[in-house]
């Protein structure tokens, strides 16, 4: 017990010895934009997740280490579009950080700065987990990460005038090296027109998308309601009818309801990382889009 507790003194100290070189404390609500964070910001900010890949964003804990968390930081970067909503006002409202609150420069919604798909014109709880707001799964369309990441930039030389040059510097260039990988990407992805996919969460919408392709069913009969025997066996029946070429889940997803219908149709089931860690190659934004891309064409040979 002595040497565990000796441990977690010295993430302690270090996560703290960081903090004291560094010239931002940033709370990135998901994986992806701590990723794009860490990018521009490089070693001006430390920078922290509050979730990870194997985590659904929209079934947090507000736990007493979060609020711990937040309530340092000069910058909260999230979704938004009530993705959090289940946790994070809680978080802000605990914190005691006046920099971070809503309409604050530490306030920073990055499905604010890209046009949303999917508004809803009804909203009602009979309809299921819907957002008023729109999608909120902007990342997924890697051009919509583009966007936020100029928005990003502006915020952190606002919030750290010192640093203004440099962080102007790590965007351009991260900007150029982000055009020339969106333009292989959709090189690469253009045999993914018009092809037919199952998800199981519409946290792929944005992707689909951009890559042209056709949503051909949900595992879930409602957005945010789990996947029933009833609806199972309807996809089942209507696979046999117009089958998808693919099923696609995320890490944070109980595989079952995939891998039943795949069972049952002879169609591939297939967990995409979804955001920055979700698999072993995903290891940053790169490498995100680099392993969707490529489980997808996967199943196209």
């Amino acid at each position: 017990m002595k040497t565990i507790l000796k441990v977690l003194a010295l993430i302690g100290l270090s996560f703290s010895f960081c903090q004291a070189f560094a010239a931002l404390n940033i709370f990135a609500c998901e994986p992806e934009w701590g990723a794009l964070a860490q990018e521009i910001a490089g070693d001006k900010a430390a920078v922290y997740s509050a979730t990870t890949a194997l985590q659904d964003a929209h079934r947090i804990e507000a736990r007493p280490s979060l609020i711990a968390r937040i309530r340092s930081a000069d910058l909260l970067v999230c979704s938004g579009s009530e993705l959090e909503i289940g946790w994070l006002p809680l978080l802000l409202t605990q914190s005691g950080n006046s920099r971070i609150q809503r309409g604050m420069p530490g306030y920073l919604e990055a499905s604010q700065q890209v046009a949303r798909i999917e508004i809803p014109q009804v909203v009602a709880r009979s309809l299921g987990d819907i957002h008023p707001g729109g999608n909120p799964h902007i990342h997924t369309d890697a051009r919509n990460i583009a966007r936020v990441a100029e928005v990003l930039a502006l915020r952190l030389a606002q919030l750290d005038p010192q640093n203004a040059v440099a962080y102007k510097f790590r965007s351009e260039a991260f900007g150029a090296r982000w055009r020339a990988a969106i333009e292989r990407w959709e090189r690469a992805g253009a045999r993914l027109k018009d092809v037919p996919v199952v998800v199981y969460h519409r946290d792929f919408s944005y992707f689909i998308r951009w890559m042209g392709m056709r949503e051909a069913g949900s595992l879930e009969p409602k957005p945010g309601i789990p996947p029933t025997p009833a609806h199972l066996a309807e996809l089942v029946e209507q696979m046999k009818r117009a089958p998808a070429k693919v099923i696609v889940y995320s890490p944070y997803n109980d595989p079952r309801a995939a891998q039943f219908l795949s069972e049952r149709t002879g169609i591939p089931a297939v967990m995409l990382p979804y955001t920055v860690g979700g698999n072993e190659k995903a290891k940053d934004l790169f490498g995100l889009f680099d392993e969707t891309i490529a489980l997808f064409l996967a199943v196209m040979k």
